[in-house]
């Protein structure tokens, strides 16, 4: 067996909210210099930008952090990690403990009747629903057990899966809020500037840093909020019995 056994009693939400909020805290600490990375890759191409990082012209994920490094420090690779953080626990604690109790609403019938909104829906969904779908195929064909393997696995395709459909409005958004005031009249306006001066690659730019950052974010998150959610429930339960 890998890493802690399953609990025989389902975790609470409030055990999903805090295992949620802790394990995306902790995703972020290993992964918030991709994301910085990501952005720098993501926002090159704008001459406004450029110049406001001394015209760098960055070159692949590792040597855009090389850079960054080089030129303003290492702590700058960790610039707004405090705020992310606060985002973490406010945000994923909410998306991710609540995903079971909105999927067990939906599968049982009771369903019910812009560019940062539009991007955090595109990327939760698809990472979310993909890590498990992945996930119930692998215990369903008995490819793997329900431990560390099969978290792995299920949270790095979910990675993939999410970089690969969410990468173009992420790289609007980045763009757009980026940008100075009056540059583009809306995120659409945006998007079709990229389209027609740069061409359908630009909407995937900083793909490799995004899916670096997006699967070992995933990784880190799924694998940590698995086994949270275990060890509470484990001393739950040993306290429970005394």
């Amino acid at each position: 067996m890998v890493g802690l056994r399953p609990s025989d009693i389902p975790p609470t939400p409030a055990v999903k909210f805090i295992g949620a909020g802790t394990a995306a805290c902790i995703a972020d600490l290993f992964t918030f210099p991709l994301d910085t990375a990501k952005v720098r890759l993501q926002i090159q191409g704008e001459s406004a930008v450029i110049g406001a990082v001394n015209g760098i012209r960055y070159k692949g994920v590792f040597g855009t952090i090389s850079t960054i490094i080089k030129t303003e420090g290492p702590k700058s690779l960790y610039n707004g990690l405090v705020a992310g953080l606060q985002r973490q626990m406010s945000f994923a604690s909410i998306r991710i403990g609540l995903y079971d109790t909105v999927k067990l609403f939906y599968t049982n019938g009771k369903e019910r009747t812009f560019p940062n909104v539009t991007r955090n829906a595109i990327v939760n969904c698809t990472e979310l629903v993909t890590y498990d779908l992945i996930k119930e195929a692998l215990l369903q064909y008995k490819l793997l057990t329900d431990n560390l393997p099969c978290h792995f696995v299920s949270a790095f395709g979910a990675g993939f899966c999410t970089t690969v459909i969410a990468s173009p409005v992420d790289v609007v958004k980045t763009r757009y809020m980026n940008s100075p005031p009056g540059q583009y009249k809306s995120a659409i306006n945006c998007a079709w500037t990229m389209l027609t001066k740069e061409g359908p690659t630009a909407f995937y730019k900083g793909f490799v840093p995004s899916f670096l950052r997006l699967g070992s974010w995933n990784v880190v998150m799924f694998v940590s909020y698995e086994q949270l959610k275990r060890a509470m429930m484990m001393s739950r339960q040993r306290m429970e019995y005394v």
